[in-house]
Formats: C-alpha cells, sequence, structure tokens
C-alpha cells in the first residue's frame, strides 16, 4: 500500500450514456481488480443520486470507470472536484475537450498532430446530399466506443442515419489501412496495438468476442510505430491529460508516414484485463491489478 494511505475507493460504473454496459464491465473488473491489492472497494452505479451516495461513502478515491457522456466528459469531473474528492484519470478540461471531437481535432491540429478533414453538419442535411466527397465517415461528436459510426463508400448515396444519432454530426474523410490503438500512461506511451478486424471497427467488432484481434507490439516499420508513440504522448499532453489515456490512429500504408492520422483520444479506455490499454501494460510488465493500483495512488 502507498505511503499515502489510501484505503477506501469508490468505483463508479454504469451511468446513462450509450456506453452503459460497457462502462458496467469495466466498472466490475477494475473494483475485483484493486480488491487483490488489498484496497477496501464500493461500487456505484452512477445516478441521480450519485453525489448523496459519494457523500455516505466518503471514499479516499474514486475510481472513475465511467464511459461515454456525463462520466467521460467533463461532468462528472465537475462534480468530484465541487465534492472535493480525488479521482482517477483526467480533470474537467481534458475530459471535455477529448469528448468533444472537433475540440479536440483543432487542440491537434495547432500542437502539429495530423487529423483527417472533418466538418460538423446538422443531421437532416447529412442525410439529404453528400457533405463531402465519398468515402467519409459520420459519426456523433461526442460519443464513444464506434457508437453510431457509418461508412459511406464510393458510390453509396446520403447515409439514412439511425434514431442514435444527434442533431448534430461530424462527417470526416475515410482514411483507409489500418486501425492502430496506443495507451498513454503517465505521460508514456506503452506500446502500439495493431487491430485486426475483417470489415469496420465498429461497436459489435469492440465488444463481441472474436470481432477483432489484437496483435500487441504490432508489427510496423520502425518510423511508424515510432510515430504513433510520439503523436500520442503529444495528444496526452496537449489536451492536458492525466494518468492513462489512448489515441487511435489510422494508417494509410500506401502513403507511407504521411498516411498518419489521429482520430481522437479516449480519456476513459476500455478497463477489463483484455481491452486494450490493459494489454499494452501487461505487455510492458504491470499486470491488471497493479495497473489500476497505479491510477488510484496517482490520483489527483
Amino acid at each position: 500500500m502507498s505511503s499515502r494511505t489510501v484505503s477506501r475507493i469508490v468505483v463508479l460504473k454504469g451511468g446513462t450514456s450509450a456506453e452503459r454496459e460497457v462502462s458496467l464491465v469495466s466498472g466490475q473488473a477494475c473494483a475485483a481488480a484493486l480488491r487483490k491489492k488489498g484496497y477496501i472497494v464500493s461500487e456505484i452505479d452512477a445516478g441521480v443520486d450519485l453525489a448523496e451516495n459519494l457523500r455516505d461513502e466518503n471514499p479516499d478515491i474514486v475510481f472513475n470507470a465511467l464511459h461515454g457522456r456525463f462520466g467521460e466528459d467533463g461532468c462528472v469531473q465537475g462534480l468530484l472536484e465541487w465534492l472535493g474528492l480525488r479521482y482517477t484519470h483526467s480533470g474537467v478540461l481534458a475530459s471535455a475537450l477529448a469528448m468533444d471531437k472537433a475540440a479536440s481535432k483543432r487542440v491537434f491540429a495547432a500542437a502539429g498532430i495530423p487529423v483527417a478533414e472533418s466538418l460538423i453538419a446538422a443531421a437532416v442535411d447529412v442525410q439529404a446530399g453528400h457533405m463531402m466527397p465519398r468515402p467519409y465517415v459520420v459519426k456523433p461528436n461526442n460519443e464513444g466506443s464506434s457508437v453510431g459510426i457509418y461508412l459511406v463508400s464510393a458510390g453509396d448515396g446520403p447515409p439514412q442515419l439511425g434514431p442514435e444519432m444527434p442533431d448534430e454530426v461530424m462527417v470526416e474523410s475515410y482514411v483507409p489501412g489500418r486501425e492502430l490503438s496506443v495507451a498513454v500512461l503517465d505521460g508514456k506511451a506503452l506500446s502500439v496495438t495493431d487491430i485486426i478486424v475483417s470489415d469496420w471497427y465498429d461497436y459489435d467488432a469492440k465488444y463481441t468476442e472474436g470481432g477483432s484481434e489484437h496483435i500487441v507490439p504490432a508489427d510496423l516499420p520502425a518510423d511508424i510505430f515510432a510515430s504513433c508513440m510520439d503523436l500520442a504522448e503529444r495528444a496526452h499532453k496537449a489536451l492536458g491529460c492525466v494518468g492513462l489515456s489512448r489515441a487511435d490512429f489510422r494508417w494509410d500504408e500506401a502513403r507511407g508516414p504521411a498516411g498518419l492520422y489521429i482520430l481522437e483520444v479516449n480519456t476513459q479506455p476500455g478497463m477489463t484485463a483484455t481491452s486494450l490499454a490493459p494489454e499494452q501494460a501487461a505487455k510492458c510488465g504491470m499486470d491488471f491489478p497493479s495497473l489500476c493500483a497505479a491510477l488510484v495512488e496517482g490520483a489527483a
């Protein structure tokens, strides 16, 4: 146990976002891992009575295992600040910036980190006609876990968006090639994962058993591997992230180094032993309970 004598942990999980089910799995896994490390752990399914429940628990640290809106976009971070509670992962501003894809892309571009061309448009206009040359992707500006992503290929008509989509969406130029991901812990990149899928890395590919294969460390040219690591660290710093983050990239092999683009930074990456960030930590010699404990001990 740390000299900071942290002992009582509350793990926040669930919540009300589209990523509720993912968060429940992450929260349960993190709680179990922290108990293995000797912490006293309670779990809260974050709802409208969250502030009252936190006051009742009065924890030393709040472990934030929420995903999606309200838990990942600065909202719950603001509540925890108001209550004077230490918590894991990034703070209010970094969380808000990272969750807003358009805002984070402006930060990345200002830091010299390559981003794909994109625009924000009304969903009704996106369904009425093409907003940019095909192929392109349509996605919510402020959701994660590939919730509500539409790929519009050459020859396709305008996408007909489902009810899960907000009134305004991001339209982004499609970058062909490989899906790469880099976890950053306390400002240091861990490794690069090459995500192998048969079609599109959507919600089902991420969370269905056998939906994707992770190759870590990725078998990449040395310069591309190094660029991924460097860009992920720079993106983590540019947003002001704390603790653990994960940067996602697309790499068009045909264009070499010029074909590498950052898609987004996730300030609340999936947290089970087989999730992308914990997989990379394990390759660096840090097992899942130790990773969870490191996040607790580094909480601000």
